[in-house]
């Protein structure tokens, strides 16, 4: 019997390869969907990747249009959440409201070390003193193990969020993660994703009435003032803008 790999329990895939060809196919591929709906992209992804397909969700509004999209296009997808054990509570009680509106359950991944260890281990929190290292242990390293087995991931980025993001491709190798990148919303505003939401009465954190345009964890997360950047609220202070999820990792073919 072949045993399984990662969270899913999917036997066991060979990676896929970034060769050139490849690389030239994804580029192709993106080119096409420029102009497609969210919905067409997802349907194309599914298309290609399910059952080796997988998104990584924080609750944020892109992300909750997409579980709405996923509900109706493929619901046995495997969602994830990283729980790094600081989120706030809105967002882990969001994760129950969606399940409880799409059927679609939410996986609650989390490190190794609880909180509690984990600042035992670095003398107090570590994200503090080096939220890069903080973000790496709780998130990227999360990621890592809870892909395995995966040939493709979604994410819920937009290109008019950062400069890191405005030149994210639909379709393109995560060189990071040594998976295809798809992003449905690349192409939308952040109007047109409130639109949605409002139109379909989709679930989302209440935390965003409060002034959370943008919502991480907790301890590096505040509201934002009128006219500021949607997300000048995530490590205020700081030359911090990602995570290191979505930085500048995907390779176009050239």
């Amino acid at each position: 019997m072949t045993p399984a790999t990662g969270p899913t329990g999917l036997p066991p895939a060979a990676p896929l390869e970034a060769t050139p060809e490849f690389l030239a196919e994804l580029s192709a591929a993106s080119q096409q969907l420029e102009t497609a709906t969210p919905e067409e992209i997802i349907r194309f992804a599914v298309d290609r990747y399910f059952p080796r397909l997988t998104m990584a969700t924080a609750f944020g509004p892109e992300g909750c249009v997409i579980l709405y999209y996923l509900a109706k296009v493929e619901p046995r997808t495997y969602v994830f959440n990283l729980d790094t054990g600081y989120q706030f509570k809105e967002t882990l009680e969001l994760r129950d409201r969606i399940a409880q509106k799409y059927g679609i359950a939410v996986d609650m991944r989390q490190p190794d070390l609880t909180v509690a260890d984990y600042e035992a281990l670095h003398g107090g929190p570590l994200y503090q003193s080096n939220p890069d290292q903080c973000c790496f242990d709780r998130k990227v390293k999360v990621l890592r193990e809870s892909v395995g087995g995966m040939h493709a991931w979604m994410s819920g980025i937009r290109r008019d969020q950062s400069p890191d993001r405005a030149v994210a491709p639909i379709v393109g190798w995560d060189r990071k993660f040594n998976l295809v990148k798809i992003s449905p919303l690349a192409n939308w505003s952040k109007n047109d994703v409130w639109k949605l939401i409002t139109d379909q009465d989709i679930p989302y954190n209440p935390l965003h009435d409060r002034g959370y345009p943008s919502i991480g964890c907790w301890p590096c997360t505040r509201s934002v003032m009128f006219g500021e950047d949607e997300r000048a609220g995530r490590w205020s202070g700081t030359a911090k803008t990602e995570c290191g999820l979505h930085s500048i990792d995907t390779a176009r073919a050239e």
